[in-house]
């Protein structure tokens, strides 16, 4: 196209330059907030972020206690029981299931223990935890040492 075409092409919508701006009487205005998100980034992906993050999150099997473990525990959860009064502190390290995938993690707290709800087998603490004692690995307190003695 030559030079002469383009000018030409060009005056001839000068016309349209100087026109009142369109307003529809049928459809309501956009808003401008709604108008800017058209022109936005297209997300392919979104959440695959999300995603990539979840599959890499490392989570752990839990350990099965022998009888010897089991029995160690029960022993010292009945010393929780009857001293409950007490508010004994204790470091209980459990394992929390995975919410989203097989496994868990193993946390380990501390706490009073306010009371041990048998028929639930829960240990609860004063400040709301509940145990189930199942998921229960280990408990340690400085009042066991001092009950052994003399």
């Amino acid at each position: 196209m030559s030079q002469d075409n383009c000018r030409q092409n060009r005056h001839r919508y000068d016309d349209l330059l100087y026109l009142p701006h369109h307003v529809s009487t049928t459809h309501p205005q956009m808003p401008v907030l709604e108008r800017a998100a058209q022109f936005s980034p297209f997300a392919a992906l979104t959440g695959h972020r999300e995603a990539l993050k979840e599959v890499e999150r490392q989570t752990v099997k839990k350990v099965e206690l022998d009888e010897n473990a089991k029995s160690e525990i029960n022993e010292k959860l009945l010393f929780l029981q009857k001293h409950a009064a007490s508010q004994l502190t204790a470091d209980i390290t459990y394992f929390q299931p995975d919410a989203k995938k097989s496994g868990g993690t193993y946390v380990r707290t501390q706490g009073i223990v306010e009371k041990i709800q048998m028929p639930d087998r829960i240990l609860v603490l004063t400040d709301g935890h509940k145990i189930p004692i199942e998921h229960i690995l280990d408990i340690e307190s400085s009042c066991y040492e001092a009950a052994d003695s003399p």
